[in-house]
């Protein structure tokens, strides 16, 4: 029954209107059906976007540098084209798994990694799991929510994430209630951050598809940063954090207590841009990475 409620985001209906849909391309693996854009020549770099986003993130990164590494770009599983995975646990070892699976049958093996937000959680995790077998991983973390939410916000959001995921109607209604465009242009305001009409866009066709909402809820109510805050200063390969000053979804002050755990991290602001810098300048938060990856990683 409950099923009718979720389905998935239909591809043929979006993929005249989505950014760089030429790249796209569907993979199975045990229990998912991924959405991922693969483009560009060079050392493999994976990219991946935080909670509620997709492939979309990047849509103006994408370009410039595909001009020096082969970029992997997946929809997260549950999340815009990418199915919910069979299982419906999206914990971070999990996930960092899924993601293995992807790259193993993409026969890709990345030397960057970039996250934003969740994404760079994922991101740590990862390179923490591959630290042995891949040496100088290097990690590129936009605005990253690496430690646990401080105070009360620690204690409410991740239970109320896991009660609004066991009631089966809860993504359908959440999708019924944000799916105007004054839900999202207050939603990503209240990052921070300022977009486009257009690009807000892409933001309300995600938040009008009940499956991508589920798969938001799913993902907020399975993952522990906790665990992964107390191996932060496990990472040994180079570090880059992009902060925007003005980030009202991960504040900055957290960014520079996570810095602090890590031995080779290093911390680059963009001033007056929030919680989606990397939406808001696209070009300077490329030239600030490729800047950094030229001098702390041999490509």
């Amino acid at each position: 029954m409950w099923y009718s409620l979720y389905p998935p985001m239909n591809w043929d209906a979006y993929k005249a209107q989505w950014p760089n849909a030429v790249h796209s391309q569907f993979v199975s693996t045990p229990g998912l059906r991924w959405h991922v854009q693969v483009m560009g020549q060079g050392p493999v770099m994976l990219m991946l976007h935080g909670t509620g986003a997709s492939t979309h993130t990047w849509r103006r990164m994408l370009p410039v540098l595909a001009s020096r590494y082969t970029l992997v770009c997946p929809d997260l599983p549950g999340h815009a084209f990418t199915t919910p995975h069979a299982s419906l646990n999206l914990s971070l070892p999990n996930v960092s798994g899924f993601l293995d699976q992807l790259l193993g049958t993409l026969k890709l093996k990345p030397s960057v990694v970039v996250g934003h937000s969740a994404g760079a959680a994922l991101g740590a995790h990862w390179v923490l799991q591959h630290s042995s077998a891949i040496a100088n991983t290097a990690l590129v973390a936009l605005n990253p929510a690496w430690l646990a939410l401080p105070g009360l916000a620690y204690w409410l959001f991740p239970p109320a994430a896991k009660l609004m995921a066991l009631n089966p109607a809860t993504g359908f209604l959440a999708a019924k209630f944000l799916a105007t465009p004054e839900q999202t242009e207050r939603l990503i305001a209240s990052t921070g951050s300022r977009l486009s009409t257009q690009d807000l866009n892409y933001y309300a066709a995600l938040l009008a598809s009940s499956t991508h909402i589920n798969g938001v809820l799913s993902m907020m109510s399975s993952w522990n940063v906790q665990s992964l805050e107390g191996r932060l200063q496990q990472l040994k390969g180079p570090v880059l954090m992009c902060i925007g000053s003005n980030d009202q979804t991960v504040s900055p002050i957290q960014a520079q207590k996570a810095a602090k755990l890590m031995p080779h991290a290093q911390t680059r602001f963009f001033e007056g841009l929030g919680h989606l810098a990397h939406e808001e300048d696209p070009q300077q938060t490329c030239e600030v990475m490729l800047k950094w990856l030229a001098l702390n990683q041999a490509n």
